[in-house]
């Protein structure tokens, strides 16, 4: 059954989307270090609390042409027990993240009909872009928070961004403050949520290869029952 249907009585589940922007790593002699920011003491979800850029998806994200994709594998397992389309949970990352620091996933090109939450996107010169990107965590908000969300979680190089991502230079729409690039390990000195930490701990192995997880790891708050799930699918790395 879809998330959106057994939303709790007084708080539904909104579908939601996450970008995990790291650099370093791998392929560099650099330290991986994680793009993440700071919310605001008064917000009514994780007040405080130190979170990747994110959030829910928004009207009009489901009429966004993307002018990349990522693996078939990722695109498959987005499908599984949900009902916003691949495009529309990619497109609502890129978006969150443009929205809240400024940086761009995305090739230049002209757009002359972008809706409303784009307009701003598309005059900066850019199509969005979700080359690259993989799937790596979902997680639904438990019963008896004050706001619930069925989040995807995309990892993705700041290679793949547009433009300066230096440290002093990110700047988005204010709902994340301290904007900055932490390393990875001293990113759990910071105030971080429950959910957050359990994504960090996936996150060396990610790192350690290019290629789409083996299973995309599934945190299941439908209900009080919290359950664990993987998300398989098929992937390069399947073995038949």
């Amino acid at each position: 059954m879809p998330a959106m249907a057994s939303a709790s009585a007084d708080v539904p589940i909104r579908d939601a989307a996450t970008l995990i922007v790291f650099r370093g790593g791998r392929s560099s002699d650099a330290e991986p270090e994680i793009l993440m920011g700071q919310r605001g003491s008064r917000a009514a979800f994780m007040p405080d609390k130190v979170v990747f850029p994110g959030g829910a998806v928004a009207p009009g994200d489901d009429a966004v042409a993307l002018a990349g994709a990522p693996s078939d594998s990722c695109l498959t397992r987005l499908t599984t027990d949900a009902s916003p389309t691949p495009q529309t949970l990619l497109a609502a990352a890129i978006r969150e993240l443009w929205e809240e620091t400024g940086l761009i996933l995305g090739r230049p090109g002209a757009w002359s009909d972008p809706p409303g939450d784009w307009a701003g996107f598309a005059a900066a010169g850019f199509r969005p872009d979700a080359t690259g990107l993989r799937f790596v965590f979902r997680a639904i908000t438990p019963p008896g928070r004050p706001r619930r969300f069925d989040a995807r979680f995309f990892l993705v190089s700041a290679d793949r961004l547009s433009g300066d991502h230096g440290s002093g230079l990110l700047s988005g729409d204010g709902e994340l403050s301290n904007l900055q690039w932490i390393a990875l390990d001293r990113v759990r000195g910071f105030n971080l949520p429950f959910i957050t930490q359990v994504v960090l701990a996936e996150l060396p192995g990610l790192l350690a290869r290019d290629t789409p997880p083996r299973a995309v790891p599934f945190f299941d708050g439908q209900s009080e029952e919290i359950l664990m799930q993987r998300l398989a699918g098929r992937s390069p790395l399947d073995v038949s």
